[in-house]
């Protein structure tokens, strides 16, 4: 696997930005998943992210992880396991617009559903409703698997639970560590890691730990108020952005 200077110094950012929303700006994933996609076939990237992310979720954890909720990782993990699994299977069958497509459509219309639940009374005891956490765990992993994109999902549902800014980013750090550790295996057996894209990942790990390093920075200029904003803004970007660069593609 070989790159172009210019495709280093975008493959360095992502890294950088992978970093950043692992300690700081959570849902960044629309864009550092779009510059890797850039650079390389989409699929393939996935498998060059990973350890990246990896990576930074244990930065995360070793910073956040006395805040961590465990409850609302128990709650998740056993149905994002299960989205994985499902994933896998669907990874054969599915091409990547209409995977991009669905994951999009399920990020804004669960995003739209939190917003509209959160202005209504009594909304608020709705998200603690039995299906909500195995919806989203099986979505996010599935997601997970097939674009690396269980961010925005997430997002959704830490919202919903009413986090603080440090409550969230802890449970969200061990979340996704377990879940990409648990996920490692069959992005293995679909060889979309292999030696040569470790290698890569080996390289830009250095501007992951310095993109961890920018987010701790960042996330202690943020007020609760703001976080929770930008957080939301950047998963309906995602997924508004999934949704239209797809139907743009199909009617080409």
């Amino acid at each position: 696997m070989t790159f172009h200077a210019w495709q280093w110094c975008l493959a360095a950012l992502g890294a950088l930005l992978v970093g950043v929303s692992k300690t700081g700006v959570t849902g960044l994933s629309l864009i550092f998943v779009s510059i890797f996609a850039a650079i390389m076939p989409a699929r393939r990237s996935t498998g060059l992210v990973l350890p990246l992310l990896m990576l930074g979720d244990i930065v995360a954890v070793l910073s956040y992880r006395s805040h961590a909720q465990w409850r609302h990782v128990w709650r998740l993990l056993p149905w994002a396991g299960a989205g994985v699994v499902i994933g896998y299977f669907a990874l054969g069958r599915m091409n990547e617009p209409q995977a991009r497509f669905a994951i999009g459509s399920i990020v804004v219309g669960l995003a739209v559903l939190y917003i509209v639940r959160r202005m209504r009374p009594g909304g608020d005891q709705e998200e603690h409703a039995p299906w909500f956490a195995p919806v989203i765990g099986i979505l996010a992993g599935f997601t997970t698997l097939v674009a690396n994109a269980a961010g925005p999902l997430t997002v959704i549902y830490m919202l919903a639970m009413r986090l603080p800014k440090m409550k969230y980013m802890g449970t969200t750090a061990v979340f996704f560590l377990l879940l990409n550790l648990f996920k490692l295996p069959f992005m293995v057996g679909l060889g979309l890691i292999t030696r040569q894209s470790l290698a890569v990942s080996i390289v830009l790990a250095p501007a992951v730990l310095a993109g961890t390093w920018l987010g701790k920075w960042l996330l202690g200029w943020i007020n609760q108020r703001a976080f929770e904003a930008i957080i939301l803004a950047l998963a309906l970007l995602a997924g508004a952005s999934d949704v239209y660069l797809t139907a743009r593609s199909w009617l080409r």
